[in-house]
């Protein structure tokens, strides 16, 4: 069966899902799109106001938004926020295609952009988006649930939470409705070099829900796998080609590898606005490459030679025959991906 909707039966309320005592991670502020500066937790909770377009396309390049979902739905306020202040509609097009090309690999942002332009009120639209996002990631949970046993260990990359869509949560929101549920899961956190969202965010929020969580580094996965018993992997997803290829941080692809390796199953919990059936394979994702200083540097101190030759992409694409399953919206695929996805 490619597709499992068998977990519809557990039809679990929006409130059996926690929610952050953190500020939304993005709002529409009427005169500004305010967001979480991601950048700065957990150390400080920062929200700013993007009011323009260099402001908005900085927000996301900089990764003070970041999270495939949550881009969407800030990339949807901006449209709309640029739309009111910007009357010349050349120079509106040529605003709202500089926010659509922010980050090339996550492909909600292109999604909630190109939506928000075909609608008649922008800002309806972009609040749409946001609201059905909620929903979503509650489905997402309420499929994702019945794939975690009693007492899971489980490996997660990056971050996936509230944070990261706006919302509830993709991967993460399945651990945390595991968690209301009595589940009593342990999550393994990938620090997630070179920028730490996983032992800066991830164990920021499964700590505030008093999920039981161990930060680690990327490179202990192989070693945890072996000697802690874990149950699976779960992660999420920038993009997920037509045959199931998936774009997600860096070094998700080293997990599967290493799940596929110790008979692990490997989750992917996203969205349908991440899978694009546009592109055919992980071949034809674009890739990100950024700044070498984040891999040189660590918040400002230098721990490379500033001539070290550096490359730093901020995905990789993992081959579809190494994804157990895909947690979505609309319920679990299997394979053959082709049919499943299709």
């Amino acid at each position: 069966m490619a597709i499992d909707r068998s977990t519809a039966a557990t039809a679990t309320p929006l409130a059996f899902l926690p929610k952050s005592k953190l500020p939304a991670a993005v709002a529409w502020g009427g005169d500004a799109v305010r967001y979480v500066d991601q950048r700065e937790l957990p150390t400080e909770v920062r929200v700013v106001s993007a009011r323009t377009v260099e402001e908005l396309v900085a927000a996301i390049a900089s990764l003070g938004v970041r999270g495939a979902p949550c881009i969407g739905i800030f990339g949807a306020y901006g449209v709309a926020l640029l739309r009111r202040t910007i009357l010349d509609d050349v120079a509106f097009a040529t605003a709202a295609a500089r926010l659509r090309a922010a980050r090339p690999t996550a492909v909600n942002l292109a999604w909630a952009v190109d939506r928000v332009l075909a609608a008649d009120d922008m800002l309806a639209e972009a609040e749409a988006i946001h609201r059905e996002q909620e929903a979503v990631d509650a489905a997402i949970a309420r499929y994702g649930l019945e794939l975690i046993p009693e007492r899971a260990r489980i490996i997660t990359h990056c971050h996936t939470g509230a944070l990261a869509t706006g919302a509830l949560g993709t991967a993460l929101g399945v651990i945390l409705a595991a968690h209301r549920a009595g589940k009593q899961p342990t999550v393994f956190i990938d620090e997630t070099r070179p920028l730490l969202q996983g032992s800066r965010l991830t164990e920021l929020e499964l700590r505030e829900a008093g999920v039981d969580a161990v930060v680690q580094v990327d490179g202990a996965a192989a070693f945890v796998m072996l000697r802690q018993n874990v149950d699976l992997v779960i992660v999420g997803a920038d993009r997920v080609a037509r045959n199931g290829d998936t774009a997600n941080k860096i070094g998700t692809y080293s997990l599967a590898v290493l799940a596929a390796h110790h008979g692990i199953p490997f989750y992917v919990a996203a969205p349908r606005s991440s899978f694009d059936l546009a592109t055919e394979s992980g071949a034809d994702i674009p890739i990100e490459q950024r700044d070498p200083d984040e891999i040189t540097t660590i918040r400002g101190t230098r721990v490379a030679q500033a001539q070290a030759r550096v490359f730093n992409p901020a995905f990789d694409v993992t081959p579809h025959r190494l994804v157990t399953a895909f947690i979505t919206e609309r319920g679990v695929l299997r394979p053959p991906y082709g049919e499943s996805i299709r």
